[in-house]
C-alpha cells in the first residue's frame, strides 16, 4: 500500500509528465491543458505512449493516449482506483468568448472585388460558408491576389501565427545547416524526429529545440527576411502591419523556443503568410502582393519583386513534410473534400484571451500551375487549424468542379470561366 506522502509525490510527478506530453506534440499551447495523476516511475511509459500518439494529428487523440497510459499505471488498491477514476474524468476544458460563425454578407461588406477572379472568389465564398474568417488566394508566379474574402480581417493587424511559424523556423534551420530533411533531432532519451515528421505532426518540442539552437537573433533575421514584421502588399489600402518583437521572450514565458513553436508574441497577417507560402511555392521569389481593383488594373498588372530568397535548394527538404501534413498529418481533413492533385501546407492552432485561431497556408500543384491559399479563422471551440484545412479542401474542390484547373485548350468555349 502506498503512503499518502508517496502518493501525493506520484501524483505531482505524472501531472508534469502529462503536461509535457501534450505540450510536445500538440498545436495547443501548454497553458490550455489540464494535468492528471500517477506514479513517478511511470513517466517513461507515459512518454512512450506520447510518442506513439504523435501519429495522430489531433491533440485530443494525444490526450486520450496519455490518459490511457496513466490509468493503466495508477497505483493498485483503493487509492489507485480513485486515481484512475479521476483521470478518466479529466477533460480538456477551455472557455471561449469568440464566435466561430458569422453572416457571410456582413463579413464581406465593403470588400472590393471588381478586380478579382470571379471564379476564385465564388469558390472562396462557398468554402468559407458561415465560418468567421478570411480566405485568400494568390498566384505565386506573380503575387497577384486572385481573391480576398472578408478584407477587413485579411488586412487587420493579424494574430499569433500559431504553428505556421514553424515554416520560417524550418527554413532558417536548413539554411544555417543545423538540420537536413533526414537529420534525426534528439528530443530526449532515445526519441528522435526528422523534419518531415515534425512538419507533418506539428511537433512543438522539435521546433523549440531548433529555435534554441538557432538563437533569437537568427530566428528573427530569417523571419524578417521571409516577410514577417513588414507590409506584404504593395499599395493595398487599409493593410495593417503585423509585428515581430525586437527581444526574445523571457525564459519564464518559454523564451525563443516558445516563439518558434507557437509564434508567441508575434503577430502575423494572412497576407504575410500568403507571401511566404508563395515564395516557397515559386522557388524563392518574395513578391509584393497586389490586389487589382478594376478590370483595367488586371489588364495592366505588372509583378513587383520585394526580394529574392536563397531558399531554392531548401525547398526539396520542406516539400515532403508539407505534403505529409495533408496526406496523414494535421491537415489530413483536407483530403476528405479534395484529393485530385498534391497539396502542401501547414496548419496552426492556438488561442488568446478566449479567442481561438485556426490557420492553414497551402499551395496546390495543378495542371494549370500552382495556386496559394490561406484560410484564417477566429472564434471559439469549432475554430482550429484542421478546420481551416478542411475548408481549403472545399475551396479546391469548388474550383475543380468549375473546371478551373482544366487547361483552356481542353475546354469547350462555353465552359471557359475565370482568368488566371
Amino acid at each position: 500500500m502506498n503512503s499518502p506522502k508517496s502518493y501525493r509525490l506520484a501524483s505531482l510527478a505524472l501531472a508534469l509528465a502529462f503536461i509535457t506530453g501534450l505540450t510536445a506534440f500538440s498545436e495547443i499551447p501548454p497553458r490550455h491543458h489540464a494535468a492528471t495523476t500517477s506514479k513517478p516511475q511511470t513517466a517513461a511509459r507515459a512518454k512512450s505512449a506520447t510518442r506513439a500518439s504523435t501519429r495522430s494529428a489531433s491533440h485530443r487523440t494525444t490526450a486520450r493516449a496519455i490518459r490511457r497510459t496513466t490509468i493503466a499505471a495508477a497505483p493498485r488498491g483503493r487509492r489507485g482506483a480513485r486515481a484512475r477514476l479521476a483521470v478518466r474524468r479529466t477533460r480538456y476544458q477551455e472557455r471561449f468568448t469568440g464566435n466561430s460563425f458569422a453572416d457571410l454578407d456582413n463579413l464581406t461588406l465593403g470588400d472590393i472585388s471588381q478586380g478579382e477572379d470571379p471564379t476564385v472568389r465564388a469558390a472562396a465564398l462557398q468554402a468559407l460558408g458561415n465560418m468567421n474568417g478570411t480566405a485568400l488566394a494568390i498566384d505565386p508566379s506573380s503575387g497577384r491576389i486572385l481573391a480576398m474574402v472578408n478584407q477587413k480581417l485579411a488586412l487587420s493587424p493579424g494574430a499569433e501565427p500559431c504553428s505556421t511559424i514553424k515554416l520560417s523556423v524550418a527554413l532558417a534551420a536548413l539554411e544555417e545547416g543545423i538540420i537536413t530533411r533526414d537529420t534525426p533531432v534528439n528530443l530526449g532519451g532515445h526519441y528522435r524526429v526528422t523534419l518531415t515528421e515534425a512538419l507533418a505532426h506539428s511537433n512543438n518540442l522539435y521546433f523549440e529545440t531548433l529555435g534554441r539552437s538557432l538563437g533569437f537573433e537568427r530566428v528573427k533575421h530569417y523571419a524578417n527576411q521571409f516577410g514577417l514584421g513588414e507590409l506584404a502588399g504593395y499599395n493595398i489600402q487599409g493593410e495593417q502591419l503585423g509585428t515581430y518583437p525586437d527581444h526574445e521572450l523571457p525564459a519564464s514565458a518559454g523564451g525563443v523556443g516558445r516563439m518558434c513553436s507557437f509564434g508567441e508574441s508575434v503577430s502575423m497577417t494572412p497576407l504575410q503568410l500568403g507571401a511566404m507560402v508563395a515564395a516557397i511555392a515559386n522557388g524563392g521569389t518574395l513578391y509584393y502582393l497586389q490586389h487589382p481593383q478594376t478590370p483595367d488594373e488586371v489588364a495592366t498588372f505588372v509583378p513587383k519583386v520585394k526580394r529574392i530568397l536563397d531558399i531554392a535548394p531548401l525547398i526539396p527538404d520542406m516539400h515532403p513534410g508539407m505534403a505529409a501534413a495533408v496526406q496523414y498529418g494535421t491537415a489530413r481533413s483536407l483530403r476528405a473534400s479534395f484529393n485530385e492533385f498534391p497539396v502542401m501546407g501547414k496548419t496552426g492552432t492556438c488561442s488568446n484571451n478566449g479567442v481561438r485561431y485556426g490557420w492553414f497556408g497551402s499551395y496546390a500543384d495543378t495542371p494549370t500551375g500552382r495556386i496559394v491559399t490561406v484560410i484564417f479563422l477566429e472564434g471559439g471551440r469549432p475554430t482550429f487549424g484542421p478546420k481551416a484545412a478542411e475548408l481549403t479542401g472545399q475551396f479546391y474542390k469548388a474550383l475543380y468542379d468549375r473546371a478551373y484547373f482544366t487547361p483552356k485548350s481542353q475546354l469547350q468555349p462555353e465552359a471557359t470561366t475565370g482568368t488566371r
